[in-house]
């Protein structure tokens, strides 16, 4: 049984037939090759009997041999590769055993450093081998200015990475055209007139397996001139030509470059056949240049640059006002960099942000979830506004099982949210952005507050789903954990970056023994120039040189109007969901239910101790003076009364949208609708309102003596004088509203409610009399107590019942007719929709600003 010799960056080892040997980005495979190019288990050397051989397991860059690409290749003697590229990848040479030096050691008993990690200098390395390791450095750095100089060489395939390349004379025989750095998953035949449906059910012609898709998603079919058009089919999440959504139920023609988008899955049309590209998670993602520049022209981010390579975990650190929360908004469309890009492999996400959103999960800081829910439910509600509307209740609930089982999380599915541990909640998070299957993944501050164990336990989480095939960027305050990370970006005050590269060798660079002196460094020396020190060294060319060199793409901007990204769901299904899922989240409420009842309950009491025996009618005129004595329990009752509705109103809503801004922003940037969002608030808080103004209302007039007749409702005095009150919760529930989508935090609810309630007391017009108060009067019709007391004191007569002081001189708000009443009940719901109006407006400002165009 021969030996084998293999050899790379300059170690030696001899591999024993009797097993198999990986390499890879992997630091437990057994032969480690450090470089963005070549995947995380990129290829396989065994013996198999006869042969040493090589399999590649479908390595996102490829393996070569001789220039040609290779999946399997039986080893002849002295075999060169080369992994992730033909002509300046990591090269691996394989021979007999016919010379000294090589070491007879397996690679897993060599130290970490040893084993092909380009740039490992730990502290222990003496200076031979120092030098040996600067040799290598500017080899390096030689092979990727090479590199660089031949993709400045064909500047057509940067503003244009799709265009299939046509292999020539000199190419690779047989190796099929590749989009980007990969080879198409399927190819299928064509045939001309023939239309072939695409969709997730099976009697579609090409089955895409993805819940993204509908079932009957979209079909190509050819044109009587032979060209090729894709026809969406209604589709939920819409169908893309080059990133931009099709409108739904149109065709668009295509040329020999595009691409059409699919759920997860791309293709594109070579001659007579169509190439599909999977999306699987093996994604490259890099940012060129980002520069943020806020108003007066100060730039909070500065010309960062990095490239994230596939199954990948990324960690970003800095001390505060070093821009992590920027370049987070940046790299995720929330707030796109003013110059600069973020290409999702090689793919500009400002631009085709509509498709690729999709594809790109999100776990703030705070929780997405609504806590007072069970797992299983929350999840469930979230399956619901994210898939297509003719997914199943079975299909859902099978990705979620799988989701939940993948995490560990099965035996907390029926346990409320609010009940798990922090690290079991951040789980439940990631879990909500897995539903999907999103290829990248980032996480902001997933371990802020939790101890070191729980803190482990996250990371190995995140560790994990880059093993599995995903790319995860995770910013944090905690560096206890770097060590699992395969890169290390870290930001240094004043939003530029200090170092980009592996995470063993970031103290070594910065000079200091713990992350403590980096940071006290960064704050003592504020103005020191940290990015020109990173990029002068040696370290930048090896890890970010490449990517920096790069200029941005070309690529022209699309209509603003175009970029409107289709909806999984309907508005209706939206909105039906939406009311279904707060309803829940009251009822599971129990201290809030009980509030709902007590509270009216109280405030409509509270108005019977004042003089129960009188009644609301106005008092007979004085037999000496003719004039009408005023009856001051009739304003006082209504004052109460109105004020308590206020109140009452306005508490129900004051912190709905504050305490869920974080679960908005993450769902509108997935497709959820601003309106059926805030519509679901409006229908539920607004029956909530109406029922406790009503209580109001019944509790406080049914004991008194009422006008025999109304204005409007004839006998049905009761309610007639109930309908303004219950309006009046209405408009202050929407005021509510206001305040929620204005504040940053639910603390500054309270005084704001506060000041609302006592304002409404001044304008009821029940303490002075406010009509002919010039600009006071103007001023109380913005007020909705104005209008309600107005249109009860109109059945009330409260012209009598409280005259004014100068006769002839009465409020005409307050005019004992229908036509007074109706005007009133316009006002006092039209300031309600005018409510509703600036709240959907206030909800623009925590969306992405990609879609608030």
């Amino acid at each position: 049984m021969p030996e084998l010799v293999l050899e790379t960056n300059g170690r030696t080892w001899t591999l024993d037939p009797s097993r198999s040997y990986t390499l890879g980005r992997d630091p437990q495979g057994d032969v480690v090759v450090d470089d963005a190019r070549v995947s995380w288990r990129h290829v396989t050397i065994s013996f198999n009997g006869h042969h040493w051989v090589v399999e590649d397991h479908g390595s996102t860059n490829g393996t070569f041999a001789q220039g040609q690409r290779v999946r399997h290749l039986e080893i002849g003697s002295d075999t060169a590769l080369n992994l992730g590229n033909a002509t300046d990848g990591p090269r691996v040479t394989l021979s007999g055993v016919s010379g000294a030096g090589a070491q007879a050691a397996s690679p897993q008993q060599q130290p970490y450093a040893a084993q092909g990690v380009q740039g490992a200098v730990p502290g222990w390395v003496q200076q031979g081998q120092q030098e040996m390791y600067q040799q290598q450095s500017a080899q390096a750095g030689w092979q990727q200015q090479q590199a660089q100089a031949q993709q400045q060489s064909v500047p057509q395939q940067q503003s244009a990475p799709y265009v299939p390349q046509q292999q020539g004379p000199g190419g690779a025989a047989g190796a099929p055209p590749v989009y980007g750095d990969r080879s198409p998953t399927t190819f299928h035949q064509f045939s001309f007139g023939r239309v072939m449906r695409i969709g997730r059910a099976l009697e579609n012609d090409l089955v895409v397996s993805d819940l993204q898709v509908s079932r009957n998603h979209a079909e190509f079919h050819s044109t009587p001139d032979g060209r090729m058009e894709i026809r969406d089919l209604g589709s939920h999440n819409g169908t893309y030509v080059n990133g931009m959504p099709i409108a739904k139920g149109g065709t668009q023609l295509l040329g020999p470059a595009d691409i059409v988008g699919v759920g997860h899955s791309t293709f594109r049309i070579v001659g007579d056949r169509l190439e599909e590209f999977v999306d699987t998670g093996e994604v490259s993602f890099s940012a060129r240049h980002l520069t943020v520049t806020v108003d007066g022209g100060k730039q909070i981010l500065k010309d960062v640059s990095f490239g994230v390579p596939e199954k990948s975990l990324i960690a970003v650190i800095g001390p505060s006002g070093s821009g992590k929360s920027t370049l987070l908004k940046a790299l995720t469309g929330y707030r796109p960099a003013n110059q600069g890009e973020v290409l999702y492999d090689n793919r500009n996400l400002y631009k085709q942000f509509a498709e690729l959103r999709q594809r790109i999960g999100l776990v703030p800081q705070d929780d997405i979830l609504h806590k007072e829910l069970t797992v299983k439910k929350a999840l469930g509600y979230a399956a619901k506004l994210r898939f297509p509307a003719d997914t199943t209740a079975a299909e859902r609930n099978a990705r979620i099982d799988e989701v939940l089982g993948e995490l560990k999380l099965d035996i907390h599915k029926d346990k409320k949210v609010t009940s798990l541990s922090g690290g079991q909640r951040k789980r439940v998070s990631v879990a909500l952005e897995l539903l999907t299957k999103p290829s990248l993944i980032f996480l902001d501050e997933p371990t802020s507050g939790l101890d070191p164990g729980m803190d482990r336990d996250v990371m190995q989480l995140l560790r994990g789903l880059a093993d599995d095939g995903r790319t995860v960027l995770v910013v944090t305050h905690s560096v206890a954990e770097l060590a699992i990370c395969d890169k290390l970006l870290v930001m240094a005050p004043g939003g530029s970056v200090a170092y980009f590269g592996p995470p063993e060798e970031a103290l070594n660079f910065f000079g200091y023994d713990t992350w403590a002196d980096v940071f006290s460094a960064f704050e003592n020396y504020r103005d020191y120039d940290w990015a020109g020190r990173w990029k002068g060294s040696q370290h930048y060319q090896m890890y970010a040189a490449d990517i920096d060199a790069v200029a941005p793409q070309s690529v022209q901007v699309p209509a603003m109007q175009a970029m409107k990204p289709p909806k999984p769901q309907s508005w209706m299904s939206q909105f039906t969901t939406l009311v279904r899922r707060y309803i829940s989240v009251i009822v599971s409420d129990k201290g809030f239910l009980a509030l709902t009842v007590i509270l009216p309950a109280v405030l409509g009491a509270v108005s019977l101790l004042i003089d129960a025996d009188r009644g609301l009618l106005p008092n007979p005129p004085d037999p000496q003076t003719g004039r009408i004595i005023p009856n001051g329990t009739a304003t006082t009752v209504l004052l109460i009364l109105a004020v308590g509705a206020c109140f009452a109103g306005a508490a129900n809503s004051v912190r709905e949208l504050i305490k869920e801004r974080v679960i908005y922003e993450r769902e509108r940037a997935t497709g959820l609708s601003r309106s059926a969002y805030l519509m679901s608030k409006v229908f539920v808080l607004g029956m909530i309102t109406v029922l406790q103004g009503l209580m109001v209302g019944v509790i406080g007039f049914s004991s008194r003596e009422l006008p025999e007749e109304g204005l409007v409702l004839g006998g049905f005095t009761l309610l007639e004088l109930s309908i303004p009150i219950m309006a009046l919760g209405f408009t202050s529930m929407m005021f509510g509203l206001i305040i929620s989508s204005l504040v940053k935090t639910a603390e500054k609810t309270m005084p704001l409610l506060v000041m609302f309630a006592i304002v409404q007391v001044v304008f009821t017009g029940c303490l002075f009399a406010l009509h002919g108060s010039i600009g006071v009067n103007q001023f109380s019709f913005l007020m909705p107590s104005r209008w309600a007391v107005a249109a009860a004191g109109a059945t009330l007569d409260f012209n009598r019942i409280s005259p004014p002081e100068t006769a002839g001189d009465p409020d005409p708000l307050w005019e004992h007719t229908a036509g007074a009443w109706l005007m009133d009940m316009g006002a006092l719901i039209a300031l309600g929709v005018i409510c509703g109006f600036f709240v959907a407006r206030f909800l623009r400002r925590h969306e992405p600003e990609v879609m608030r165009k």
